[in-house]
């Protein structure tokens, strides 16, 4: 990590400043397929880990051992983050927004394994 005034060049490779907030883009049609598709009980801890990520700074979800955030080997600048027990998200990092890409049930099918 790259320190120069408050600001920070994160693992994502993203400049930020240090404490932004982290924005949530939920807009991706796969997403919103994959979420509105989750019955109520996957559902639930789904929009629990949402409304925890919107309290969060990158650095903090770097870090935090619950979320996991971990880059897709075979897709750069693509990651994973879990989102409940059972399921990951696909996202990526633009700025200061993470755009949601998929959400994933079975815990291979968010990395492209089969």
């Amino acid at each position: 990590m790259f320190r120069d005034l408050g600001q920070s060049v994160d693992v994502a490779g993203a400049l930020t400043v240090r404490g932004t907030r982290i924005l949530l883009d939920l807009n991706f049609p796969a997403f919103q397929d994959d979420l509105l598709g989750l019955d109520a009980n996957e559902l639930r801890p789904v929009l629990k880990t949402l409304r925890k990520l919107k309290t969060l700074d990158w650095e903090t979800v770097y870090r935090d051992h619950g979320i996991k955030w971990e880059q897709v080997k075979d897709a750069p600048g693509k990651f994973t983050i879990r989102v409940s027990g059972r399921s990951r998200a696909v996202v990526r990092r633009e700025g200061d927004y993470m755009r949601f890409v998929a959400i994933h049930t079975e815990h291979d099918a968010a990395y492209g394994k089969k």
